[in-house]
């Protein structure tokens, strides 16, 4: 899994400096599924998506689907187990708490970034 932040592109203003990207898969398939909640720094970037469920999971989650440019094409709050979110058009999700996708204050529209990190292993 690759690890990187997002920012606003207008502005610069890193937005998430803790997002896990999948990069095969099995880890677009898996997602959230079976993991503790994200804290409130952290995201999950899914590529290649562009419809999400949260069946099997216990806890809810806050959606923004995004372009191929990085465009805000629709966001969801709140999504609470057992439901399905999609968005037409969209290419990948960025999943987080409802309470983190609350205080970002992000419109559709808004374009984003992704910053990939070296991973340094020890």
């Amino acid at each position: 899994m690759k690890v990187g932040s997002i920012s606003r592109q207008d502005n610069q203003q890193c937005l998430l400096n803790n997002v896990m990207c999948t990069s095969n898969p099995f880890e677009r398939m898996r997602g959230l599924l079976g993991k503790p909640p994200l804290q409130k720094d952290q995201a999950l970037l899914i590529t290649s998506c562009s419809s999400v469920h949260t069946f099997g999971m216990v806890y809810p989650i806050g959606l923004v689907f995004l372009d191929r440019h990085w465009q805000i094409k629709k966001i969801v709050k709140s999504l609470v187990p057992w439901r399905i979110a999609w968005s037409f058009g969209s290419n990948m999700v960025l999943e987080m708490t409802p309470e983190t996708i609350k205080s970002l204050n992000l419109d559709a529209d808004v374009q984003l970034l992704w910053e990939e990190k070296e991973c340094v292993q020890a």
